[in-house]
């Protein structure tokens, strides 16, 4: 279980992450959602002890997680946004240096990577250079790099960014297959669609502070699961219902170009974005 208790860092008199209170279950897949600025990737970088707090903790089983403390980081493996190997070595070269990082036995780290590898299924391009792989490949890379030391808690932060669709299906695929295995996996993303579909739990956050947690499909509720489009000369504009007879009587009084869908993550996010331009006056 991860707790995270008044979890605050400033940057001088800037506040990134503002007193931030989060549990986090064993082998859950919890989302942190919120625009550019909001803190997730400062909160990923304290979990991963590359940044140190300003105050509160991290606990992990209870315990308190610091740099001193090797046995806690051992838990965590993080994928970040950055391709951050080695682009002349290949699959086997990059998942046997990582393994003698963490001083693991050689028939270990070869044995991992063949699992790994193949889970993957990365296993019959293991001789090409990362330079020659394609964006898709490289992020499964590094989530077999991250698994190697077989971590209990996998912090990803936009893992998928800059990847086609086809790729993007294909790792939300194997995430979920890592989280069927118990892995607790805290993701950042700006794919909604991502966060909906892979999901247990969000915490969305604005510029620092938590906002709300609940479920995708709860906070879909709470907006209202039916939405009518409505295509006018500012553009698209919805309007949500809780009752889907509702939804088709204000449906039927349009006269111009109109559609009923139902209502997804990201039309809470963007209505929730629109609402704090408007309280800012921005």
């Amino acid at each position: 279980m991860i707790e995270i208790k008044n979890l605050t860092k400033k940057f001088d008199r800037f506040t990134a992450v503002d007193s931030l209170n989060l549990t986090i279950g064993t082998g859950e897949f919890f989302g942190l959602l919120g625009p550019n600025g909001a803190g997730k990737t400062t909160t990923i970088g304290m979990m991963s002890t590359l940044l140190l707090p300003t105050a509160g903790g991290i606990y992990i089983d209870g315990e308190l997680l610091s740099r001193n403390r090797p046995d806690l980081k051992r838990k965590i493996s993080v994928i970040t946004q950055e391709y951050s190997m080695r682009q002349d070595m290949n699959m086997d070269e990059i998942m046997e240096y990582q393994g003698r990082l963490y001083f693991m036995p050689k028939k270990k780290i070869r044995e991992r990577t063949e699992e790994l590898l193949e889970f993957c299924g990365l296993i019959d391009f293991r001789k090409r250079s990362v330079r020659r792989l394609s964006g898709g490949m490289k992020r499964k890379l590094m989530v077999c790099r991250a698994l190697l030391t077989e971590p209990e808690i996998l912090l990803l932060d936009e893992p998928t960014a800059g990847m086609d669709a086809l790729s993007r299906r294909q790792m939300w695929n194997l995430l979920r297959r890592l989280n069927e295995q118990n892995l607790t996996i805290l993701l950042t993303t700006h794919y909604i669609e991502e966060a909906q579909s892979l999901c247990g739990r969000v915490a969305l956050m604005d510029k620092g502070k938590l906002e709300e947690v609940n479920t995708p499909a709860g906070l879909i509720g709470e907006l209202g699961p039916y939405a009518v489009d409505e295509r006018n000369a500012q553009g698209i504009e919805s309007r949500y219902f809780h009752d889907r007879a509702e939804a088709i009587e204000y449906l039927s009084c349009l006269t111009g170009q109109s559609a009923l869908r139902d209502t997804t993550l990201e039309d809470v996010f963007l209505e929730r974005a629109g609402r704090h331009l408007t309280q800012t006056g921005e």
